[in-house]
């Protein structure tokens, strides 16, 4: 297969695909709009979760599993989540095959072994959990509770693109129930917060964090915090949810504390989750045309040295310098991969890892022994320089910081670049369509006109900024009056 890539300029949804599938990150499957995650894919992935999970745990947080299948009643109970997932549930009704009598060596649902009561594979587990919360809680001394899990979660989504919209994804979904009202909302603060930390320092993006408008909650949710970012075509990607639930599963549930007066109440609750989907902005950030370009906090090799050598003798001769390079590196937590391969040329090897995101690349070759340097090429600038072997160590890990913070400087100034304040309607719909990215734009907070805008441009309100400050204004669309800006885009 061929590595070049489509360029983003000629077809930016096209060169996603092919850099997905050409750097070996994951392929669709068998299973219509599910993907296989292949090893380099899922090795990003599982940095991210170290971390997440390291963040979840020092912020109080302890993992558990529950099941994959939901009892239909269940599913039912929170009127509003069973709603706004109703159109995208799998439904489980039979539990066995048997051989089919007219089709010899095929199998058939057994019509005598119809469920008592339907399953809802878990599009969002709130249902699941919350009806054991019930036999967990029943004082004050029970709370808060702080529960997380990693999982899988179907969504029969009807289109579909790798990693960020398939019909099987996986993800980590925080569930938890507190004593009062202020604990839960600082609660679902909280973990917003660490969301965007997350997404800042270790993928080296710049979000917003706002509020959703009332249409845009989670289904069954009073409000939901998220952290908005934006890709190098200029459409959103709403990266992460921290719902503030209210009481409303609680009741939906019957779970009932005792407080420390003794009187029965009901518990408030959160839930918040990101998921694989974080492996999309990952890529549409950062990359370029040559593949992608990663940052050396979640790149599982943020090092690759390839041996360059014409006789068994100089190979040798480098393995061993390269082995007290490897000593070197890893003494300082820095993760390295030595590429000695034989079926692959140094041209080859330099051609994959440049288009699998490989941070640093070092080259040491006969000469590089004699005058005791390497080459060391950086994959974010494509820029190559000569590094004396005693500063080696020194050097690589200086360059590693400059990349991750330079990654996030060019993201941070594309995305300050590309917020546009407005305050016409043809000027929205022409800097949609030209310049694209955020819109800034006052808003009379009714549905009515956050639905129309949608149908005229396809731009949503993707998030109400928390730092946004109250100003006097009139609504971009209706001209009724407004008190502050929201920010507007296409989104994926």
């Amino acid at each position: 297969m061929s590595k070049k890539l489509t360029s983003r300029a000629e077809d930016y949804s096209k060169w996603y695909n092919e850099l997905v599938v050409k750097a070996d990150l994951a392929e669709n499957s068998a299973v219509r709009g599910c993907m296989v995650i292949k090893p380099y894919g899922y090795a990003i992935w599982e940095k991210m979760q170290v971390e997440l999970d390291r963040m979840f745990k020092e912020t109080g947080h302890q993992n558990a599993y529950f099941p994959l299948f939901v009892p239909k009643s269940l599913f039912e109970a929170e009127e509003k989540n069973a709603e706004g997932f109703a159109k995208e549930c799998a439904v489980v009704t039979h539990y066995r095959l048997q051989n089919d009598p007219d089709k010899p060596g095929k199998l058939r649902v057994d019509p005598e072994a119809r469920l008592e009561e339907e399953l809802v594979v878990r599009p969002t587990s709130e249902a699941i959990i919350w009806s054991t919360y019930r036999n967990w809680i029943q004082s004050y001394r029970d709370l808060p509770l702080l529960i997380n899990q990693w999982a899988n979660v179907v969504r029969w989504e009807m289109r579909t693109r790798l990693f960020l919209r398939t019909a099987e994804f996986l993800w980590q979904e925080g569930h938890t129930a507190h004593a009062t009202k202020e604990e839960a909302m600082a609660e679902a603060e909280l973990m917003n917060n660490v969301y965007a930390t997350f997404v800042e320092k270790f993928m080296a993006i710049p979000v917003i964090q706002g509020l959703k408008t009332e249409s845009e909650r989670f289904a069954g949710a009073d409000e939901t915090f998220c952290i908005e970012a934006l890709m190098q075509d200029g459409k959103a990607l709403q990266a992460g949810t921290s719902h503030f639930l209210g009481q409303n599963f609680a009741k939906a549930f019957d779970v009932k504390f005792a407080n420390k007066d003794g009187k029965q109440d009901y518990v408030w609750a959160t839930s918040w989750g990101v998921s694989t989907r974080l492996m999309g902005a990952l890529i549409m950030t950062h990359s370029d045309d040559n593949g992608l370009v990663l940052p050396p906090s979640l790149a599982p090799n943020q090092v690759v040295v390839v041996p360059i050598y014409k006789s068994e003798e100089d190979l040798k001769a480098i393995t061993e310098l390269v082995n007290s390079i490897l000593s070197d590196l890893s003494a300082k937590n820095i993760t390295v991969k030595y590429d000695d391969r034989t079926t692959h040329r140094p041209g080859a090897k330099f051609a994959q890892h440049e288009l699998q995101g490989v941070p640093l690349r070092i080259a040491i070759g006969p000469r590089d022994l004699e005058n005791g340097t390497v080459e060391i090429a950086r994959r974010d600038t494509l820029t190559k320089e000569v590094v004396a072997l005693d500063n080696l160590k020194d050097k690589v890990e200086g360059l590693l910081d400059e990349i991750q913070t330079a990654l996030f400087t060019n993201a941070l100034n594309f995305r300050n670049e590309h917020i546009t304040e407005v305050d016409a309607f043809e000027e929205f719909k022409n800097v949609l369509e030209t310049k694209t990215g955020f819109i800034s734009a006052h808003w009379d907070g009714t549905a009515e006109t956050e639905d129309k805008i949608k149908e005229l441009t396809k731009a949503t309100i993707r998030c109400i900024p928390l730092e946004g400050k109250e100003e006097e204004g009139t609504c971009v669309y209706s001209g009724k009056p407004s008190k502050r800006r929201v920010l507007f885009a296409k989104a994926y």
